[in-house]
């Protein structure tokens, strides 16, 4: 199935100035789920994909490794990427310490809408 382009999240993140700096809102009145999660230095999340979901990360630190599709780059501190629904991906603790992010998903949230494509850990 196709993705449109147009759905990505990061087109409607909305940017407001104020007199002691400014503010960035993600999700203004949507069904979504919000987590912070923290991947140790040396470890690889599986490579997933899910079915009813569509994420968009905000890299909290530096040392994360980032796969999506094909691509893979170590992502910039507050740099944000969006992940359609069906689109591999994975993270990676690249760096000496432990490396976050925020994950906003968007749709039907269950953790057992992961499809592990390859996993160190043996979880299928």
């Amino acid at each position: 199935m196709p993705h449109d382009p147009q759905d990505d999240p990061r087109s409607l993140i909305y940017r407001e100035q104020r007199p002691w700096g400014a503010f960035r809102r993600f999700t203004h009145n949507q069904v979504s789920t919000v987590k912070i999660i923290t991947v140790n230095p040396g470890q690889v999340l599986s490579l997933q994909l899910h079915r009813h979901r569509d994420e968009l990360w905000v890299a909290l630190d530096s040392g994360l490794q980032v796969t999506v599709g094909e691509r893979t780059w170590e992502a910039e501190p507050c740099e944000e990427i969006y992940i359609p629904r069906r689109t591999r991906h994975r993270a990676a603790g690249a760096g000496p310490r432990p490396s976050r992010w925020l994950e906003i998903a968007f749709g039907e949230f269950d953790e057992e809408d992961i499809v592990r494509l390859e996993d160190r850990y043996g979880r299928g």
